[in-house]
């Protein structure tokens, strides 16, 4: 599951309270193997809460368009580059990618079934359903970190929207991903040259550090301001080659 594009103003989407005029619809709720999620409507918005935390909604994506875009432009000009997305939430990132003729295969890695199942025949398929029927498009209900541990497939780009990123994790699960373990995982499915780009709410000097500690080269971070508060970024990375 990702993080919210706009999870810096999350709290005034989440405040309405059960029998307000604003108040939010619950579409569904799931409990899983990580939890409980729901998909919930309110006024316009698709939100999605996991474990009774806000995660993400449909207000934005412009952060994570970002984030597909920053990867392709970072890489060296190769010919319909893999791109493999880890974590669907409400799907720009996707839809985004999809978009852009430019890349090959789009691998989209989601370990919550209830948000595929929202993509699929949900309320969430009015912004992936053109997505989905792209024949670049492979969905791998799979957990982040144990997908790029496990799995065969290389790519030239990975694009990483996983919680809300790595210095403010909702789920401790998560952290795994952005350790040195995790950044090894990532460079071992990344292609010489590949990228990393790895979304999150806030900056994060630790981490670029931490990057450059596993052997990523041309670190370096990506804003994109938000109405309130820090900017969301992009961590960028290089894997030498």
């Amino acid at each position: 599951m990702t993080s919210s594009a706009s999870a810096n103003s999350a709290a005034s989407a989440y405040a309405g309270s059960p029998g307000s005029p604003g108040s939010p619809v619950v579409l569904d709720r799931r409990d899983g193997p990580y939890g409980e999620v729901v998909l919930r409507r309110h006024g316009e918005l698709l939100q999605i809460i996991a474990n009774g935390c806000f995660l993400m909604d449909t207000s934005d994506g412009r952060s994570e368009r970002l984030l597909v875009d920053a990867a392709r432009q970072a890489l060296d000009g190769r010919s319909e580059p893999a791109v493999l997305i880890g974590g669907l939430g409400v799907g720009f990132s996707l839809a985004h990618a999809a978009q852009d003729p430019r890349w090959g295969r789009i691998t989209v890695v989601e370990r919550e079934a209830a948000v595929v199942d929202w993509h699929r025949d949900g309320p969430l398929s009015a912004l992936s359903a053109r997505a989905f029927a792209d024949p670049r498009t492979t969905i791998a209900q799979r957990d982040l970190v144990t997908y790029v541990n496990e799995t065969s497939d290389t790519f030239d780009a990975l694009c990483l929207d996983i919680d809300n990123g790595p210095g403010w994790t909702v789920d401790k699960g998560n952290e795994g991903l952005y350790s040195p373990a995790g950044l090894a995982g990532c460079a071992r499915v990344l292609r010489p040259g590949g990228v990393l780009a790895v979304w999150s709410a806030q900056p994060s000097a630790e981490f670029e550090e931490t990057l450059r500690n596993a052997g990523f080269k041309q670190v370096r971070t990506e804003e994109m301001p938000v109405a309130r508060g820090v900017p969301d970024v992009v961590h960028l990375a290089v894997r030498p080659g």
